[in-house]
């Protein structure tokens, strides 16, 4: 834990060296977790767990993260106490008792979310089917987003509008950190249970407005705004927050329709635009400073109810800085 003061270092140790506390550090290891999850796992009262999570998250151990009347919490990502926790929990052996009784706990919460997720997913699924027959397979699209990203890898990628979390699960294995907004509590249930089913430890999910996401600035390398701007009253003002977001040279990513004239996505789908062409996409784009490089269209059926599918990249136009490791690269 090089680097932190003794006043930081004996706030982590005095935090971390209570039983209950060092079990909640080894629970939070495997994904961030509500106090209700902590409570159906330690068996213990609300109250009581809340108070061990406030002395984690106020020695710097553990993040807090509001979610409506929900808090969920995870280790925290940055700062001295990172090292420290990792070190504590790489001590700890997996054989013990306590331990092995929480994880199977853990399954059993994980389990649990997991049934909630499907029966969410099944009293909506017949909405999702009917607009998904309208256009090209999921398959197809993801292959666009793959081949317009081509090799390219991520510290930090944002799913504006994350839904189910499926994009986030698409680039996992690209970046070092996946951070998925969206204002629906279900869904964000939904997609958090998707993640945590795929042990995405390093992917998350957050409440949050696209117009105004509580994020800071220049933090992504990578946004995605999928299948998210037909249903908004301002789709400029979100490409614009999305561009906030990136860090110089970083890219944006927008997946929706091609325009169409297929009313009833309005009327029973809550569509507030339907589709948007090239241009008027491009002139947004360039609006709030990005360059937009490659699109690729997918066109659905052919029939006159079928939907196409542009996907659009834009970069950054301010440059990329140049770190000491970065030159290093470049001259190797």
């Amino acid at each position: 834990m090089a680097g932190v003061s003794s006043d930081q270092l004996l706030a982590a140790l005095r935090a971390s060296g209570e039983p209950t506390r060092l079990r909640i550090l080894a629970l939070l290891a495997e994904g961030e977790r509500s106090v209700k999850d902590l409570t159906d796992i330690l068996g213990q009262s609300q109250p009581r767990i809340s108070r061990h999570l406030k002395l984690l998250v106020d020695s710097g151990l553990v993040k807090r993260h509001p979610e409506g009347a929900w808090a969920f919490f995870r280790l925290a990502e940055d700062g001295g106490s990172v090292a420290f926790v990792r070190q504590l929990l790489a001590a700890l052996s997996p054989e013990d008792a306590l331990v092995a009784r929480d994880r199977e706990r853990l399954d059993a919460v994980r389990q649990g979310h997991s049934e909630a997720a499907q029966a969410y997913f099944a009293r909506h699924a017949g909405v999702w089917d009917q607009i998904r027959s309208l256009h090209v397979d999921e398959n197809e699209v993801e292959a666009a987003i793959l081949d317009l990203l081509g090799d390219e890898r991520y510290d930090t990628v944002v799913d504006l509008g994350t839904g189910t979390g499926r994009m986030l699960q698409l680039l996992a294995d690209r970046a070092e950190r996946g951070i998925g907004l969206d204002v629906s509590h279900d869904m964000l249930s939904f997609a958090r249970s998707r993640l945590d089913d795929g042990r995405l430890r390093h992917c998350q999910v957050r409440q949050g407005d696209i117009y105004a996401t509580p994020l800071d600035s220049d933090v992504a390398d990578l946004v995605i705004v999928h299948q998210v701007l037909h249903f908004l009253d301002d789709p400029e003002r979100a490409i614009a927050e999305a561009r906030r977001l990136l860090k110089p040279a970083g890219r944006l990513l927008v997946v929706d329709f091609a325009p169409h004239d297929l009313e009833f996505l309005r009327d029973q789908h809550a569509h507030r635009r339907l589709g948007f062409d090239h241009d008027h996409m491009s002139a947004w784009l360039t609006g709030v400073g990005l360059e937009p490089d490659r699109h690729i269209e997918l066109a659905g059926t052919g029939d006159r109810n079928s939907l196409t599918v542009v996907a659009w990249s834009a970069r950054d136009t301010r440059s990329a800085v140049r770190t000491p490791d970065r030159l290093s690269e470049e001259a190797a």
